[in-house]
């Protein structure tokens, strides 16, 4: 199993609402709507759907389908078909069908935003106290291909991170999971990524709050999810510690190696899945103050900047984020 309290994704977090509060599961009307937890990855996962919807029923298959993932994509496992690969000589090939795909997906963002998401920068992220693969050479996604026969590597020192997209492709996968056994109603939370299907009991669509990435502040927005959109959130809030006088942040920027410094704290960005909207926000912050939002207005990317000036929040908007906003 994943290493315990270690999150692959290292993902800040969103919060559920319902009305204008901020609770742990949406107020409705004559009664609280139904909710099933549980832990994946290191990190908690929630499914919110209205009064009368059997969903414990799905607890056995949603626990089979993450442990499944974690067999496959984490990098805290040694036996996972991401570590083997990483073990693997170079022009050695993995078929793993997850694996193949999640990489798909991040060399396409890799490319579109110029390096900015580097799915190879696992020794970097462990060199800096926040991830688990210690060995490996320089970061360099180029030497990353996906063809037939599944993800090789033309370096035989290429690690393979998967942390900054696996999770929205796993919460992908348990939305599907649950869309296909007749469930039309929910809001599938897994450690702060957002799925939406359909709509919250009151008829309308469901909402959730961007965490305020300075501590001690509320909540800086909320956003309404129509159904078939996610969300994410990247930022220094998740996971980040004090040394001397600054604090670093588990997102490395790839162009100076280091973790992302700036103004910029955090970044959410909405997709229509999950693995997209993943990928794209830790693109975006690692992209830093000036790059990110010029990368998400370049491409249309639905995201809200958040930036710290002099202890106070400042926003920034790309694509069509403000229709979103409540």
């Amino acid at each position: 199993m994943t290493t315990p309290g270690k999150d692959w994704s290292r993902r800040a977090a969103l919060g559920l609402i319902g009305g204008t509060l901020l609770l742990p599961a949406a107020a409705i009307g004559g009664g609280a709507a139904r909710t099933l937890s549980g832990r994946a990855f290191g990190t908690d996962w929630r499914i919110t759907a209205p009064p009368g919807v059997g969903i414990a029923q799905f607890a056995p298959a949603l626990d089979a389908l993450f442990a499944g993932i974690d067999a496959q994509l984490s990098p805290w496992r040694t036996d996972s078909a991401v570590s083997r690969f990483n073990a693997a000589p170079a022009g050695a090939a993995t078929a793993d069908p997850a694996l193949t795909e999640v990489t798909a997906a991040a060399l396409d963002i890799a490319r579109r935003s110029g390096g900015a998401f580097e799915p190879t920068i696992g020794p970097l992220v462990a060199r800096w106290g926040f991830g688990p693969i210690a060995r490996g050479g320089a970061p360099d996604w180029r030497a990353l291909s996906v063809g037939p026969h599944g993800v090789t590597k033309s370096r035989g020192d290429l690690t393979l991170d998967p942390c900054g997209i696996a999770k929205g492709w796993a919460l992908d996968r348990a939305a599907e999971l649950l869309r296909e056994a007749g469930m039309t109603d929910l809001l599938f939370d897994l450690g702060g990524e957002f799925v939406a299907v359909g709509q919250h009991p009151e008829a309308r669509d469901w909402r959730v709050a961007v965490e305020a990435p300075i501590p001690g502040l509320p909540a800086p927005a909320a956003l309404r999810l129509p159904t078939g959109t996610a969300v994410a959130t990247s930022g220094t809030i998740a996971q980040s510690y004090v040394l001397g006088q600054r604090r670093y942040g588990h997102i490395i920027d790839p162009g100076t190696r280091a973790p992302a410094t700036g103004a910029l704290r955090s970044v959410t960005v909405v997709a229509t899945d999950a693995m997209t909207a993943d990928g794209w926000a830790t693109a975006l912050f690692a992209a830093g103050d000036t790059a990110g939002p010029d990368i998400a207005r370049t491409h249309d990317i639905d995201a809200l900047f958040l930036f710290e000036d002099d202890g106070r929040l400042r926003e920034m908007r790309s694509g069509a984020i403000s229709a979103l906003i409540l």
